[in-house]
C-alpha cells in the first residue's frame, strides 16, 4: 500500500511549505513505512542555507521524520481518533547527522514505530539517498486536541 501527496494531505494539517512528504511506501500497519521527499533546488531553505553551497538543514530531516510517522499513525488508527487533532513533537534523542543532504535528490525516510502508550508514540528512523545512510533518530510526538 503507497499513499500520495493528495492522500498524505488528507491526513496530516500541513501544508506548503512545511508539508515535506511526497509519499508513503511500504506501508506496515502502525509500524514502519517509506517516505519520499523529493528535495528540491527551489525548497524554501535553500538560498539560506548556504548560499552557492546548499545543503538541507538537519531540522528539517527531524521535521520529515515526524510527518512520516504523523501519517503512519493517522492512515492506521481510527479516523475519530485524529480528527480535529494535531501530532506534536515531543521529544528527539539520538539524533545523528552522517552526511549532508544536497539538493535535487530523493530523500528516503525509513521510518518505525517503536510502541505507543495512549496518546504518545515513540519512533525510530534513518534517512538515504541512494542507499547512503545520511541521518538517524529517534523521537516522540503526541496526538492533542485542535485549540
Amino acid at each position: 500500500m503507497n499513499l500520495s501527496k493528495s492522500q498524505i494531505l488528507d491526513l496530516l494539517p500541513h501544508r506548503e511549505p512545511m508539508l515535506l512528504i511526497d509519499e508513503l511506501t511500504n506501508i506496515k500497519k502502525l509500524q514502519s513505512a517509506t517516505a519520499i521527499m523529493n528535495v528540491k533546488k527551489d525548497a524554501f531553505y535553500v538560498d539560506g542555507h548556504f548560499p552557492g553551497q546548499p545543503v538541507m538543514p538537519g531540522v528539517i530531516i527531524v521535521e520529515a521524520f515526524g510527518q512520516a510517522a504523523a501519517a503512519l499513525t493517522a492512515h492506521g488508527i481510527d479516523k475519530k481518533t485524529y480528527e480535529n487533532k494535531l501530532v506534536f513533537l515531543m521529544s528527539v534523542e539520538k539524533a545523528r547527522f552522517r552526511n549532508p543532504v544536497i539538493p535535487d535528490c530523493k530523500l528516503e525516510l525509513n521510518i518505525e514505530s517503536i510502541r505507543s502508550h495512549g496518546r504518545v508514540w515513540k519512533y525510530k528512523g534513518e534517512a538515504f539517498v541512494d542507499g547512503k545512510r545520511m541521518a538517524d533518530a529517534q523521537w516522540s510526538a503526541t496526538i492533542v486536541d485542535r485549540k
